[in-house]
Formats: structure tokens, sequence, C-alpha cells
């Protein structure tokens, strides 16, 4: 297909000279990732404590039904390719971000509802028809929550695509992604308020009272955050018609043709698998975090959630870091490994950490596997921007969230399961916390193993002429 095709298109507006992102947009942005920061707090933090420890429901039952949002994960590149062919209200991105986060706000409501439920069956009738009818139905309602999450971030994440170029990526990612951190600080800080009253011996009821004003208030800020950050972003910024050569013909962009040149190039797949390994690597502790704290160092549920709070601030201080200084100065693949080795040595310290009981050594191990997070998540994060091509940029990013939510999804899954399998084997909560935290060790070595293979430039080479060639034989 000629690009002169296009020259004589009366709408002009998509060759003109677009401004660069300022830091003052990046950080709005960012707020949209805040909220999801303190939604996923909500989740993994406050209803994955109160499951484990208040209602004595077995982990692995909490940590599967809670990973039913990411398992849906596929539709995160059905809804990639959507944003990128079938814009809505004129917006390839702005409209998918607010319907999705409207959705995922209102799942979150009914998801602690529909947890009371359960809770109420288990302690009156045990593993009843009934109970397990509620585990179903907690699980779909998780499910739509996730769904709900694709429609809108997937989208978000391609938005920072289109709006950016590669040498201002990582200052992008480290601020955006500060932010996700930043959220889980205030979620934690506002939670632990929020339930100031509640200990050990707090009656059910009033436990209940509190975290469902938590689930009320806290998501619809989450909504205002997410319409605050997008609003005139994308009319604004955005170069997706300029790199586009197909941007006049979205509705020819089907999934099938989006697929082909996705998988054109080796280094999708090998991106994929390190992607899964790292992400699946660095959330394999967040399952059994809060009942680590409350098991193994006694502390109260306000202080567990407050745990959160010493990994953010670390991981919020190695985004900054990264993005600005460490990226530019080693590139994104020297800085990607060098954090897969430093997390690696911070979960080594977290297994120390329990067998001295000191909550002091856990908040300190914490904050420093924070930082060496957040050098591996702004190096990775940056790389996978790299990793697309303009065409089909919400399909590309839709692929690498389908990798990192699978691997979420499974880490959920697998450390509530191999927590259980360290009780039934030793006896002692301990030794059982600690056959968790050696897992993330060896995943990161395999980590490294597939990033040392991964190449952007040969990439990007055969990504231009994958689509050069769906352009020619399909969309002529």
């Amino acid at each position: 297909m000629a690009f002169d095709k296009f020259s004589g298109d009366p709408s002009a507006s998509r060759f003109r000279s677009l401004p660069k992102l300022n830091v003052l947009t990046m950080f709005r942005l960012g707020l949209f990732q805040m909220g999801l920061g303190i939604m996923s707090l909500l989740t993994l933090g406050v209803l994955n404590r109160v499951m484990i420890k208040e209602l004595a429901i077995p982990a692995t039952i909490v940590a599967g039904t809670i990973a039913m949002n990411q398992f849906v994960a596929p539709v995160r590149v059905l809804f990639g390719q959507m944003s990128d062919a079938k814009p809505i209200g004129g917006y390839h991105r702005t409209s998918y971000v607010w319907i999705g986060a409207l959705l995922f706000t209102v799942a979150s409501f009914l998801a602690v509802q529909v947890v009371w439920q359960l809770g109420a069956s288990f302690q009156l009738s045990g593993w009843s028809g009934q109970t397990i009818a509620w585990v179903g139905l907690l699980a779909l309602v998780f499910a739509l929550y996730g769904v709900a999450i694709s429609f809108s971030s997937t989208p978000f994440a391609a938005l920072l695509v289109d709006i950016s170029d590669e040498d201002d990526r990582s200052k992008l990612v480290g601020v955006v992604w500060s932010m996700l951190m930043v959220g889980i600080i205030i979620g934690a800080i506002i939670t632990a308020r929020l339930l100031r009253t509640v200990n050990l011996d707090t009656p059910l009821d009033v436990l209940q009272a509190a975290v469902n004003r938590i689930f009320l208030i806290v998501p619809g800020i989450v909504l205002l955050l997410a319409i605050v950050a997008t609003v005139g972003v994308e009319r604004k910024y955005s170069r997706y018609g300029q790199r586009s050569a197909v941007v006049d013909r979205e509705d020819q962009i089907t999934l099938g043709r989006a697929l082909k040149v996705l998988t054109a190039s080796r280094q999708t797949g090998l991106f994929f698998v390190f992607l899964l390994m790292m992400t699946l690597s660095l959330f394999f502790q967040e399952p059994v975090l809060e009942p680590y704290g409350g098991e193994v160092f006694g502390m109260s549920i306000a202080q567990t959630t407050q745990l959160n709070a010493f990994w953010g601030l670390g991981t919020l201080f190695g985004l900054s870091l990264t993005g600005f200084l460490i990226v530019p100065r080693l590139g994104k693949q020297r800085t990607t490994r060098i954090g897969c080795a430093l997390v690696a040595a911070s979960f080594v310290l977290l297994i120390l950490a329990g067998f001295t009981a000191n909550p002091g050594m856990l908040k300190g191990t914490l904050l420093l596997f924070g930082l060496a997070s957040g050098v591996t998540t702004t190096g990775a994060l940056s790389l996978m921007l790299d990793l697309t091509a303009a065409e089909t940029a919400g399909t590309f990013i839709g692929a690498w969230g389908l990798s990192q939510a699978l691997a979420r999804a499974t880490a959920t899954v697998a450390g509530g399961a191999v927590l259980d399998i360290g009780r039934s084997l030793f006896g002692v909560p301990m030794l059982a916390y600690g056959l968790v935290f050696l897992m993330p060790v060896i995943g990161m070595a395999v980590a490294i193993v597939f990033l040392n293979r991964v190449d952007v430039k040969e990439f990007q080479t055969e990504a231009r002429s994958a689509v050069a060639r769906v352009l020619e034989t399909e969309l002529d």
C-alpha cells in the first residue's frame, strides 16, 4: 500500500507537529495508575486478609477466587485490538479507559457483599452446597472485575505508547508507575485509618461495616481519578494518526491480522516468557504477605496492611530513580537484569527476617524489596513499550498484559497453594512461608536467562516487515 494514498486527506491535522509530553501531564496520567494501586490494595490486601484470617477460609480457595480477575487476561488482546480498530466517541483509548473504570469500581463493591455471604455460609454449614455456590459466585464476580480492569488498563497502556517517543518512555514509565505505588501507599494509609478501631477481637458485624464503608467510598474516588487522569490527553498528544499507515482504515485491522503482526518475530515469544517469569516472581509473595505478618510477626490487621506502604515506598523510589537516572545511563535491558538479581536477593532477606520475628527487620526488607522491584519494573516496562508496532499497539500491549496477568494469577494461586503445602509438610508457619519466598528466587534466575536473549532491534525490524506484508496482501 502506498503511503501517499492518504496524502490527499483534507484533514492534515494528523501530520501536524505534536507537543512533547511534559512532566505535569505524566503525573496527571499517573493518577489512573494510582487508582489501580488503591484497588489492588483493597482486593489483595484487605479482602485477602479478611477471608484468610478473620473468616478462616482456606488460603487456596481465597487465592483461587481472587485470581479469577487475572485468569480472564486473554481478553486483554481483544480489548487492545478493539481500541486500535474501533474508536468510541472518536477516541481510540480514552473512552475505553472510562467505561472500564466505571465497571471495575462497581464490581469491587459487589465482590465484598459476596464475601460476607460466603463467610457466613462457611461458618454456619462448612463446605455445603450453598457454600460452594457462594465460592463460584465470588469467582465469577472477580472474573467480571478482571474483564473490566482489562477493558480499561490495556487501552491506557496503549495510550502511553501513542503519546510518547522512545527517548522519553523511561521517564513516562517511571512517573506513571511511581503513581501506582503512591496509590498503594495512600490506600494503605487510608485503610489503616479506617480500620484503626478494628483488631483481632473485633466482632464480625463491626468489621463488616468498616470494610463496606471502605469499598463504597474509595472506588468512587478511583473512578474520578481515572477521568481526571486522561481527559484531553489523547486529543492533544496522541501520535497514533501519524505513526499508523492505516489510520483511515482501522475497521480493516481485524484481530486475526493483528495477531499475524504480533507473532511475526521470535522476540515476541522470548519477551512474553520473560515477562511471565519476572511478574510471577515479583508477585508470588502478594497473597501471603499480610498473613505472614500476622502469623509469624504477631501483627494486627492494620499493621499488616501498612506493610504495603513500606514495599510501595521502596518501589516508588526505585521507579523514580530508575526512569530518570539509571535507564538513561545503563540502558533498559541491563537495568532490568540488575533489578531481577536484586529482587532475588530481597526474597532471601525476607526469609531471614522471618527467623528473627522482628517486625522492624521485615519492614526494612520490604523497603529494599520495593526498591529492587522499582528498578526491575521500570526497565521491563520501558522495553515493553518499545516492543510494539504502531498499527497494532493495543494488540501488543494486550499480549504483554496477558503475560503479566497470567503470571499474577498463577502467583496468587500458587502462593496460597505453596503455603498450604508448606504447612502440611513442616507444621511450622515460618518454614511454610519460607518455602513460598524461595520460589521467586528460582523464578528470577529463569527470567534473566530469557531476558539475555531479547533483542529490540531484531523485533522492530521483523515487526515492520510483518506490518508491510499485512498491508500489501490484505488491506489493498
